[in-house]
């Protein structure tokens, strides 16, 4: 499809400006001395820790990034490619907590596994990402290495690499190496998703994070975290203009580590509800923010990762969650994103990982996938025949025309229901979060693990029971 442009040349020129004026005269943040020493090389203006960009050097940094690149999997069936007009989906990412049904808890390392497979389950998602939540009954410092060897071995797609630390990002690269059977050979086999500490701020760990995938040539996907009123001025421009610098002076970063270095310029654009101070997803501010992101980008020429998905304030996976979720997730779409974090599950404002709401919106982006999908038009699909055949006042279930087609003419619902009320009734009356609940239960209990030579998972699991017992673990 068409992208879906909003902006007009003078007000494209207008959020140019600001850009360049925040980087310029406020400058940015950086809690690191390594980062500091490089733009300092790089003829930069630093101040104690505040680095003033040459808006100009920064566009040089922005063209010397691929444009597209492919982020292998060890399934090569698996790989895809990030950039152009190429679309990649992740479940949610991050939430402390999980909801299954009625019940709210703490997310477990059980939890993790079981989202990976659903992950792996569902060809609609191409990643299962590196933390769909955070598994609360494994040692901090170490549980990174359990959720490396959930992600590497449960799922044959491609995964994010730990960012807590520079230690778990080398253990990240360490056992990608294994994975892979050696040393990087120049491909993108891992990425890494590094948040600025919005506003105007990276902090050290996710720097050094940052420097490690750069460094070894693996995808750094930069993403402001901004709540207007919050984190961001209460405006949408305002924000667009902030987002963008932030995003720009961390890419900046990954250039002068390693000239080429694959990164992915990130937006989360969302408001804060000024009566609670809750954060608010859903809302039309966000769905205005992911559009105009999405123009920005194009025009810089980077990969985009959006700050939509399937995102919602809602508390249980109930009507809000749905229409808040799809108001974030078409103008992704629409925008043409190229990376989408948050497809499935997230619920609560991201604290929460929702099995039911994974299937809900695992149906949501099926059925928009289908949507996006070119429409065949030609002399067999106008069914000219079938018109002669039926004539007038007839009925065209019988016809040639479509019993030719009628097992895959349609779009096949996964979750939603079409029986009438009678045979709805009589079979429970269930509705779609319960529906939801029997299928991902199904989906679970006939789950298979990818093939996995036996000799590689012991390996993995040998560094990975080595660098536990270093971290004291």
């Amino acid at each position: 499809m068409p992208r879906y442009d909003i902006l007009s040349e003078d007000a494209m020129a207008v959020l140019e400006r600001g850009w360049r004026r925040l980087l310029s005269d406020i400058g940015v943040e950086f809690l690191h001395e390594g980062a500091l020493d490089l733009f300092r090389a790089a003829g930069q203006r630093v101040e104690d820790s505040i680095v003033r960009f040459d808006p100009e050097w920064v566009l040089e940094c922005v063209a010397s990034a691929p444009s597209e690149f492919d982020l292998l999997a060890r399934n090569p069936e698996r790989t895809v490619h990030l950039g152009g007009r190429h679309m990649v989906f992740s479940p949610t990412q991050g939430p402390p907590f999980v909801r299954e049904g009625e019940e709210r808890r703490e997310a477990t390392m059980a939890d993790f596994e079981n989202l990976c497979r659903l992950s792996q389950t569902y060809d609609q998602l191409d990643t299962p990402g590196g933390l769909c939540c955070e598994p609360g009954d494994r040692p901090l410092d170490s549980r990174h290495l359990d959720m490396l060897l959930a992600v590497q071995t449960l799922t044959d797609k491609p995964y994010m690499g730990a960012v807590i630390t520079e230690g778990a990002a080398r253990d990240t690269m360490r056992m990608t190496d294994i994975l892979f059977g050696g040393p990087n050979d120049g491909a993108v086999r891992v990425f890494g998703v590094v948040n600025a500490n919005s506003p105007m701020r990276y902090d050290t760990r996710m720097i050094e994070a940052m420097m490690v995938y750069a460094a070894a040539g693996q995808a750094v996907i930069i993403t402001p975290f901004l709540l207007m009123g919050a984190m961001s001025p209460a405006s949408v421009p305002g924000s667009l203009v902030q987002q963008t610098a932030e995003a720009l002076a961390g890419l900046a970063l990954t250039q002068v580590v390693r000239r080429g270095a694959p990164v992915v310029l990130g937006s989360f654009l969302s408001h804060t509800d000024m009566q609670s101070g809750s954060p608010g997803f859903g809302g039309p501010e966000s769905a205005m923010g992911l559009l105009c992101s999405g123009q920005m980008a194009r025009r810089l020429g980077v990969p985009w990762r959006a700050g939509g998905g399937f995102l919602t304030s809602s508390q249980t996976a109930d009507a809000q969650a749905a229409y808040e979720g799809l108001n974030t997730m078409l103008p992704a779409f629409l925008a043409g994103a190229n990376f989408i974090e948050h497809s499935a599950g997230w619920l609560e404002s991201g604290l929460v990982a929702c099995y039911e709401k994974f299937i809900v919106d695992i149906e949501m982006l099926r059925m928009l996938q289908e949507e996006f999908t070119p429409l065949q038009i030609d002399e067999a699909s106008l069914a000219y025949g079938a018109h002669q055949e039926v004539g007038h006042g007839g009925h065209f279930l019988g016809a040639a025309h479509t019993l030719e087609r009628f097992r895959t003419c349609f779009y096949r619902p996964l979750l939603s229901s079409t029986e009438n009320f009678e045979r709805w009734k009589s079979k429970g009356g269930r509705d779609a979060t319960e529906r939801a609940g029997e299928i991902w239960r199904e989906a679970l209990a006939a789950y298979e693990p990818p093939p996995l030579e036996a000799g590689l998972r012991a390996e993995l699991e040998e560094y990975a029971a080595g660098r536990r017992a270093e971290l004291g673990d």
